[in-house]
């Protein structure tokens, strides 16, 4: 009798065997795959649902297709809430990723052991703080009235000035604070990533004459290429889909500047109990997320660094 090699058969026989093979690996899969599918996919498929009817609490809902999505367009609030997303999130990564980078190489730098764990806990520990601790403190030490910041200001015979309702300050003060909150997490997966590298490249390029910036950009950037590549991703996705920290920090006063699409889409959906134009709203940041971070899979993802 002729025996039919694994990879003659046909495919439905193929991937039968390869799940029976591996199946402990797909039963440890499973708890996840259904979690996600309760928690994430199937509401995002039933989001999609109700964006496209007239939805109504408890009541008969009607059919009216792109009605929401037309309407979005024109919407200005909408649009001026995808602007501070933008300016906010793309000031949070660029800020706090060349941040991250920097105080990871001069950490790396650093000879004494016990030096060098003390400062990674201490920059890590803001990251451990919920934005909504993070606000308090920082609100605090921003206030007109009684903050430090203020005080300092008061006592070198300045003018007090509103920090926190100042349309010009409030921007990059969301930049510096999500810096400040961020700038442990990325740099001990940094540092992580600089172990990886052969001290083999370092001694060669002394032993050639290399200085240590040009090692830098020889050595050091290329081989933890990778990681930045995924932390780079990751900042995309975190700052664009930003929530807590928009709705904590921002007041009346400077609304116009602090409101993105995720407190849009709460203020619509839960405070105005309109869910299928907050649904259709949440489905564009979701296509806009997701076209942005294929575009840069696609910019960044066949270049790979000298390290790899």
């Amino acid at each position: 009798m002729k025996i039919i090699p694994l990879e003659g058969r046909s495919g439905g026989s193929a991937v039968w065997q390869g799940f029976r093979r591996h199946k402990n690996i797909y039963a440890l899969l499973l708890p996840a795959a259904v979690y996600f599918a309760l928690f994430h996919y199937i509401p995002m498929i039933n989001g999609v649902f109700i964006s496209l009817q007239d939805y109504r609490f408890g009541g008969n809902s009607t059919f009216v297709g792109l009605f929401h999505y037309k309407v979005i367009l024109k919407d200005i609030e909408f649009w001026r809430s995808f602007r501070n997303t933008m300016v906010i999130g793309f000031g949070n990564i660029g800020l706090s990723f060349v941040f991250q980078i920097l105080l990871a190489l001069l950490l790396n730098e650093v000879l004494n052991k016990s030096f060098k764990k003390s400062v990674q806990t201490i920059i890590y520990i803001p990251y451990l703080f919920s934005w909504v601790a993070i606000g308090g403190i920082w609100i605090s030490i921003l206030s007109p009235d009684y903050g430090l910041a203020n005080s300092l200001l008061k006592a070198a015979g300045m003018e007090p000035v509103m920090f926190m309702t100042n349309e010009k300050l409030i921007t990059p003060i969301f930049w510096l604070l999500y810096t400040w909150r961020s700038a442990g997490y990325g740099c001990v997966i940094f540092l992580a990533a600089l172990t990886g590298i052969d001290p083999c490249l370092y001694e060669a390029a002394t032993i050639d004459g290399a200085s240590r910036f040009r090692q830098t950009f020889a050595i050091t950037i290329p081989g933890i290429y990778s990681t930045m590549k995924v932390v780079f991703m990751l900042n995309i996705i975190a700052s664009l889909r930003m929530f807590t920290q928009s709705i904590i920090l921002s007041n009346p006063m400077v609304i116009d500047k602090t409101e993105v699409a995720m407190t849009y889409t709460y203020k619509v959906g839960l405070q105005n109990f309109r869910m299928d134009y907050a649904s259709a709203v949440a489905f564009i940041m979701l296509v806009i997320i997701a076209g942005l971070t294929g575009l840069y899979q696609l910019l960044v993802g066949g270049k790979s660094g000298e390290g790899e």
